[in-house]
């Protein structure tokens, strides 16, 4: 499906969507005013006419446009200006004397403000008719909202759309790597003045600045995700929507607000600028070095294992960790005298589970009797294939708030195995992106970015052990051997955790080698047994899974648009509401 088919499908509004709309807003219960704020300079008439427009036709008519002109030479700017001054009494203008740049611009312009929420729109952008009903319809669901933001597209100069960005709702570890919240964003006006809106200085990041600071200060149950295309950002020669590298200064300023967060919130980490146009923040390594109990269950397989374990001790920097080799009933007398091998060495035990195959159990057990304060699940068909994979995974994993921490795996062909789990993504839970080529931006470069997710796979995954025995380990009743690992890591989330994939921890997966498929019908029955219970226990969110977004789909592993979007227009029907509201009780 193209985007234009997709728009002509779910985003085109009738005559009678917007006689709905129109009805929804008069039986609000607040209608609170939204003050859009548009710095100028120099504005090519064509769009800034088209920008003033946008605003104009929105069906919630509680708006006022306040327009702060930062001293435009062009002439034609301020006859505009006056002319729809005049035009429109909810139109506001101050024309400042001396250029100050963009952050500057939007402050004069915050000044003007009245309303309870300032919306940021720029000179050249346009909003759909429908953007600050949906705002104001999202308000009136939860007042206590102090930052709302939803997905956006490009438009061209032939005012065709392309370029959709579909968002996961609050991502906090993504925003640090991009600015994922960008347009359309919306702000308690309170707020942004108590913090001196925007900085100068960081002009060309000055709103990812903001949106750092803001979210510094407020709980992440007030801020709002609303999946639906609500600001169109103008692609022209010269305009950051058109390429990156036209303000290369934004890079610098990126940098620079994004080290300030972390002095700000007391977190170590150094800043460095990746994939070209984004950044990755590389956390600290506790010191001492935490030991790491590293689990790996077998069950013969010798190839697989001492390849495991091999490539572990050549290639692993990190300079503390125990290798806790769960052996369960191997009788492959070459294998039985590999395990004797290893288990003099100091940092390797043999641990034997001696009951029938139970994933869980075998972790769980493990577990109990490992040394580290932190454990890392593993695979035997597991390699390692970089220096500093647990250096990554345990200075994640060692933050505040974060639960279990997933690595990025390939299979031996060089594509990717695991990029962290979609909820819903094939039927329960699923790997985006199987199959891809393994130096792949991905969708919105999520292949390339820290970002927090649902679940991650236990094939690799690192979590400190107390949050490990808070939520009693693995389910080894109802789950045995299929999603646990997401079980699990759901039950993170509920416990307010958040769970975490890296692209800077690589290792190949040999996947299943030793298990097998689901060729029995005992297999078959057990694994049907596994997904009825996930279906009971969290069916109330698998089709909505918050990092994800309800535009794409859940059919493919690339996260193409979906062609029935799972979402209600909220003009027809409660039913999206209280979805997404369940949905939200556990948001990364």
């Amino acid at each position: 499906m193209t985007y234009e088919q997709w728009i002509a499908l779910h985003d085109t509004f009738s005559a009678e969507d917007q006689r709905a709309i129109q009805k929804h807003i008069s039986a609000f219960g607040s209608r609170p005013l939204l003050s859009v704020l548009m710095p100028t300079y120099n504005t090519p008439e064509r769009w800034l006419r088209r920008a003033i427009e946008s605003v104009r036709r929105q069906l919630y008519p509680f708006w006022e446009l306040c327009i702060a002109d930062d001293a435009s030479t062009d002439p034609h700017v301020r006859a505009v200006l006056e002319e729809y001054r005049h035009l429109d009494h909810r139109m506001h203008v101050i024309y400042r004397e001396l250029n100050g740049h963009i952050s500057a611009a939007s402050n004069s312009a915050l000044g003007l403000a009245s309303g309870e929420f300032v919306v940021f729109l720029d000179h050249d952008d346009e909003m759909p008719d429908h953007a600050l009903y949906m705002v104001a319809n999202a308000l009136n669901d939860n007042s206590e909202l102090d930052l709302l933001y939803s997905d956006e597209d490009k438009i061209d100069e032939s005012n065709r759309r392309y370029g959709p960005h579909f968002k996961p709702d609050w991502n906090p570890d993504l925003v640090n790597g991009q600015n994922m919240v960008n347009h359309l964003c919306v702000y308690r006006t309170a707020l942004v003045r108590s913090l001196g809106g925007l900085r100068e200085g960081y002009e060309g990041a000055q709103d990812w600045d903001l949106l750092l600071r803001i979210s510094e200060c407020i709980p992440a149950s007030r801020i709002c995700h609303i999946p639906y295309v609500l600001y169109h950002w103008r692609a022209v020669s010269g305009s950051t929507a058109a390429t990156a590298n036209e303000k290369p200064y934004a890079f610098q300023a990126a940098a620079k607000g994004l080290r300030d967060h972390l002095e700000r919130t007391g977190q170590q980490g150094l800043v460095f600028r990746t994939a070209g146009e984004y950044f990755r923040i590389k956390r600290v390594t506790p010191s001492p070095a935490p030991l790491v109990s590293i689990v790996i269950p077998t069950r013969n397989g010798l190839h697989l294992l001492r390849r495991c374990i091999d490539s572990l001790r050549k290639r692993t920097r990190y300079p503390r960790y125990e290798i806790l080799i769960v052996d369960n009933q191997s009788d492959d007398p070459k294998t039985l005298g590999y395990l004797e091998q290893v288990s003099r060495s100091e940092d390797t035990r043999v641990l034997r589970f001696d009951f029938p195959f139970n994933y869980s159990a075998l972790n769980n057990f493990a577990a109990r009797e490992s040394r580290g304060a932190y454990l890392c699940l593993m695979n035997n068909d597991i390699e390692t294939i970089s220096e500093d994979w647990l250096d990554e995974m345990v200075g994640q994993a060692a933050r505040p708030g974060i639960g279990a921490v997933g690595a990025k795996l390939y299979y031996p062909n060089e594509t990717i195995q695991h990029a962290g789990v979609i909820l819903g993504l094939g039927g329960i839970a699923g790997h985006p992106y199987s199959g891809t080529e393994r130096h792949s931006f991905g969708y919105m470069a999520r292949l390339m970015l820290v970002q927090n997710v649902s679940a991650v796979t236990a094939a690799c995954l690192v979590v400190r052990k107390d949050i490990f025995e808070e939520v009693k380990g693995l389910d080894e009743v109802n789950l045995t051997i299929a999603f646990n690992d997401v079980d699990f890591c759901l039950r993170l989330l509920e416990r307010g955790y958040r769970n975490l994939w890296t692209p800077y921890a690589e290792l190949y997966h040999h996947e299943s080698a030793t298990r097998g498929p689901e060729d029995t019908r005992e297999k078959q029955l057990r694994f049907q047994r596994e997904v009825a219970y996930m279906e009971a226990r969290w069916g109330h969110v698998l089709e909505y899974d918050p990092a994800h977004n309800v535009n794409l789909t859940l059919e493919n592993s690339w996260p193409n648009l979906a062609s029935r979007p799972r979402k209600t227009k909220p003009w027809c029907s409660q039913g999206d509401r209280i979805r997404r509201k369940h949905s939200a009780g556990i948001n990364p």
